[in-house]
């Protein structure tokens, strides 16, 4: 049983220490997904040899877990701003947590690729709703440095994930791999009564808009999946995909709080966020899909080299991030994405596309560069998507924030797949570093026309110039 608050929440947030205790089971549900996900990569080949299954249908325990937090985190922010964030949060952390041991468990491999589904869709309710229970446990100005934390602390986890995998691996099997998330889950609900809570507000999901939006990503998943190896009828889900956006938009169109958020999308500063989210997380793929080819393949580095020399970017996010965050606070969020986005793409440009080195320095200095350059935009950039939105609609802009961020990576691995079945190996990886530095530029150059949207230093939020100012609720508290 967790323990029991139900104290308002006040202007200023929660109190202390309680906001920090809330803010630490925050971030710990994030290190949970985070991690799950960038660990089983690693344990793909000890899964197939241990449940003696073919390698490429081993690829659907990633494959599910990313579809499945595609499928669940709109819907899941929606429930948020119904039900209250913290009830569905912690039924996300609950799930997770129950489908990790069954992931364990799991003695072939259609049983661990549902439980993975599941943990997937627990998943996409942690990573929906974790920027509204934020939102409602800080005051406005402490909001800046805590997203860098958040950001720091995805990046370490997303690097240190690879090599936590290697050590479980080397002394257990890869059921470990899942049960350690079995402790830090229940820690999560144990403490989840330390959270804030606000009540919902009044409203109903429709059925239909729900099938619409499942269909829509599980047919863009799937043509994803399948346009460079059968690019017709992988086009053709993707059309498909398309239709049922259409059909979910014209669903809702009457809706006040809609599914797809339309109504934070009508913002000038939230629209072109989202959009500079998408290209900095292309980018962000196709780079980290190519740049590891490049060095086994141009610099001649073993896998675990090249693991190591791929260190500096998220080592320089992780540094970076926290004083973006500060940054944030003072200088117009526009302008630091624009440098960010900037930075990124020069960084790709030297790591890639400069003469080789069999030391790898000029690789080394590009990273680092480009690693600061992410951690630059994005702290800056979720500062907006959040603050963009009334706080009524947090759980929207939440879901939004999450969706962009895996849209854009599943737009770059579809490039990279692309590009690949497409050109030799040496022009595949100069043409893909180079459409990643481009992808990163036109993110900064979204961000940076966004200011004339911006007063000094603050983001033009929506319920500040009227267009969904109805959306801010007697339910709203803080």
């Amino acid at each position: 049983m967790s323990l029991s608050y139900t104290t308002p929440v006040s202007q200023e947030g929660l109190a202390a220490p309680r906001r920090y205790l809330a803010v630490a089971l925050l971030l710990l549900a994030v290190v949970l997904v985070v991690l799950d996900g960038a660990i089983a990569n690693v344990a793909l080949p000890s899964i197939a040899l241990s449940l003696q299954a073919e390698a490429d249908n081993t690829v659907w325990v990633v494959s599910a877990y990313q579809l499945a937090v595609l499928v669940a985190i709109l819907p899941c922010g929606a429930l948020g701003e119904i039900y209250g964030a913290r009830r569905v949060f912690l039924i996300g952390v609950a799930l997770f947590t129950a489908a990790s041991a069954a992931c364990a468990l799991a003695g072939d491999l259609p049983l661990l690729i549902l439980a993975r589904f599941a943990q997937g869709l627990g998943a996409g309710a942690i990573m929906a709703l974790a920027m509204m229970i934020l939102r409602q446990a800080l005051p406005q100005r402490m909001l800046g440095p805590i997203i860098g934390i958040n950001a720091m602390v995805i990046a370490i986890s997303s690097a240190a994930g690879p090599g936590i995998a290697g050590a479980i691996l080397s002394v257990t099997t890869w059921a470990w791999l899942f049960a350690v998330n079995i402790p830090l889950g229940v820690i999560v609900l144990l403490g989840g009564g330390l959270l804030g809570h606000v009540e919902g507000a009044k409203r109903k999901l429709k059925a239909k808009a729900l099938l619409a939006n499942t269909l829509m990503f599980i047919l863009f998943f799937s043509g994803a999946d399948r346009i460079a190896t059968a690019p017709v009828s992988g086009a053709a889900l993707i059309a498909a995909s398309l239709a049922c956006l259409f059909a979910l938009l014209r669903l809702e169109r009457n809706s006040d709080l809609p599914l797809i958020p339309t109504d934070l999308l009508a913002a000038p500063a939230f629209r072109m966020a989202v959009i500079a989210s998408i290209s900095c997380f292309c980018g962000q793929m196709l780079s980290y899909i190519a740049l590891p080819f490049y060095l086994q393949h141009r610099l001649h580095m073993t896998p675990v080299l090249a693991g190591l020399y791929m260190m500096p970017w998220p080592a320089a996010t992780a540094i970076i991030a926290p004083i973006s965050g500060r940054l944030a606070n003072r200088f117009k969020t526009s302008w630091l994405c624009g440098i960010g986005g900037a930075l990124m793409a020069l960084g790709l440009l030297v790591a890639g596309l400069t003469p080789p080195d069999p030391r790898g320095i000029g690789f080394l200095v590009g990273t680092v560069i480009a690693g600061l350059g992410f951690g630059l935009f994005q702290t800056p950039n979720n500062r907006i998507l959040l603050l963009s939105a009334p706080k009524a609609r947090s759980g929207a802009a939440g879901a939004m924030q999450g969706t962009a961020r895996l849209l854009g990576q599943t737009l770059g691995g579809v490039a990279m797949s692309i590009i690949f079945a497409t050109l030799p190996l040496s022009a595949a990886l100069n043409f893909a570093v180079a459409i990643a530095a481009g992808c990163t530029a036109i993110a900064g150059l979204v961000s940076l026309s966004r200011a004339r949207y911006e007063a000094a230093g603050q983001p033009a939020t929506p319920h500040s110039t009227g267009p969904t100012r109805s959306l801010v609720t007697k339910s709203e508290i803080g």
